[in-house]
């Protein structure tokens, strides 16, 4: 018996499949670190940390003339967050039905992909992991009304490749970023499309967790790093004769390598926050 229990769930294979078809779905469409940093993973239940290669002395050096260290290690954070479906309605799944009601599925899957983004982007202080957007030293770049972004995001170029990182780049936007961006402009032509023909080596990607505007980032590699021990699955947690409780686990870190490798692009009128 596995972590998971789901053998013990009141669930017959065509429910799970339906349920974890769907949560796999959504997932896929609102995870938005994950396309642009390095992927570790998934290392299993055990794996409970990240060695960092650095060491912290420990006191004074001993009379004796030996000297003591520990080993840096960054722990992996497990994320568990429930949610409770109708058996009746999972039962259907085996009778034929494919339109199951599966609003619940849908809502925990987002809420778990908003909150491993903001880790990712804005940082996690209680599970020791530090966000992208408060590593950069980098200057945010002001963007101070919709038809700025195309020009905002090329100083944002300037400042990355000046600080020696190259590209390619991907631009992770929030959703008022996205939003506006994805609106037409005073001659009907939408500034997403401008922005993906004058830059080429620039990817956009819809990242509903980060706020406060938009991160420009190298995608190269071996800047930034999640680390996945147990990847996104559902689990089982107990039932009676009307309702199941099921889970939407995972367990992971993320580390900033190069922190001069991101720039951040701020809305004036936007607040970033910090969990």
């Amino acid at each position: 018996m596995d972590l998971l229990k789901r053998k013990k769930a009141p669930l017959t294979d065509e429910a799970w499949q339906q349920v974890d078809d769907e949560a796999r779905r959504v997932l896929k469409l609102h995870l938005a670190g994950r396309k642009v940093v390095d992927f570790a993973g998934p290392l299993g239940w055990k794996h409970g940390g990240v060695n960092t290669g650095r060491l912290n002395p420990i006191g004074k050096d001993h009379p004796d003339g030996v000297s003591y260290a520990l080993r840096q290690v960054q722990p992996l954070v497990e994320l568990r967050a429930p949610f409770a479906m109708k058996i009746a309605e999972l039962d259907d799944a085996s009778r034929g039905a494919d339109d199951l009601d599966l609003d619940p599925v849908i809502a925990v899957a987002e809420r778990v992909a908003h909150a491993e983004d903001t880790a990712i982007f804005h940082g996690f202080k209680n599970g020791q992991i530090t966000g992208i957007i408060e590593a950069t030293p980098h200057k945010p770049v002001p963007v101070t009304g919709i038809l700025e972004w195309p020009k905002a995001v090329v100083a944002a170029l300037e400042v990355l490749r000046a600080a020696g990182v190259n590209g390619p780049y991907a631009l992770a936007l929030g959703l008022q970023a996205f939003d506006e961006l994805d609106a037409d402009s005073e001659d009907g032509y939408p500034l997403r499309r401008r922005l993906e023909e004058s830059l080429r080596d620039v990817s956009l990607v819809w990242a509903p967790a980060l706020q406060g505007g938009a991160v420009l980032l190298s995608v190269r590699g071996g800047d930034y790093e999640l680390t996945v021990g147990q990847d996104l699955s559902i689990g089982y947690a107990f039932h009676d004769r009307t309702d199941v409780e099921l889970f939407l686990t995972e367990s992971f870190t993320f580390r900033v390598l190069e922190a001069k490798a991101a720039i951040f692009l701020s809305r004036p009128d936007t607040k970033a926050k910090r969990p």
